[in-house]
């Protein structure tokens, strides 16, 4: 992708979408938080099914904890990998309770030190809790940057790099939801809805086209 396209690509999603917001159901930043860590290498609407019966139940920290691993398990279960995420989730509310008085810290630093907490995850509550101009890069955003030339990398972490040299300022804070949503709709993997692409002028994939 040219760099002079990248404004445009930008404000056309923007124009699209001006507010989006991730689809990821919570309601405090803990909630988000417990979501985002659950949702590896899961779907959103499969980890919103879970906290919609968790959370009624238990939001915060300490709720958590009082459930014990046995009922935390057992309310998400239908998640993949769910003892891992649970034994997880309950090591990050105590440290959370033990280290930072019940809250989520602000910094990545102190998120990525939390139990199941990676780069990406610690990028999503950064920039969906506390609106920091940070990137989370999953696998939707890692096929778009590459697919249409806006930041290829052989990794998430150049990928990312490259998306925050490349993105004008502007755009930056929703930047990350406007290519997860655009790769989960119209960009998807297996086959690009290209006709229905609103920013396909600017794309570097080109589609093939049926012999005459």
């Amino acid at each position: 992708m040219k760099t002079a396209d990248i404004a445009p690509f930008f404000a056309t999603l923007q124009a699209a979408n001006p507010q989006p917001v991730t689809e990821l159901e919570y309601t405090s930043v803990f909630e988000l938080l417990a979501a985002v860590l659950l949702s590896a290498q899961a779907t959103d609407v499969g980890v919103n099914k879970a906290t919609r019966r968790l959370f009624p139940v238990a939001n915060t920290p300490q709720k958590i904890l009082a459930l014990g691993l046995e009922g935390l398990e057992s309310h998400i279960k239908t998640i993949g990998l769910y003892r891992a995420k649970a034994r997880h989730l309950m090591q990050t509310c105590q440290i959370l309770m033990d280290q930072h008085g019940g809250e989520v810290p602000r910094t990545r630093e102190a998120l990525q030190a939390l139990p199941g907490v990676g780069r990406k995850t610690a990028n999503v509550v950064l920039n969906c809790a506390f609106g920091e101009a940070v990137m989370p890069v999953d696998t939707h955003i890692f096929r778009v940057s590459h697919r249409t030339g806006l930041a290829p990398g052989k990794n998430v972490d150049q990928v990312e790099a490259k998306l925050m040299k490349r993105v004008p300022p502007q755009y930056l804070v929703h930047a990350h939801h406007w290519l997860i949503l655009h790769g989960r709709y119209i960009c998807q993997a297996r086959k690009p809805l290209c006709d229905q692409c609103a920013v396909s002028r600017y794309c570097d994939f080109k589609p093939k086209t049926a012999p005459a």
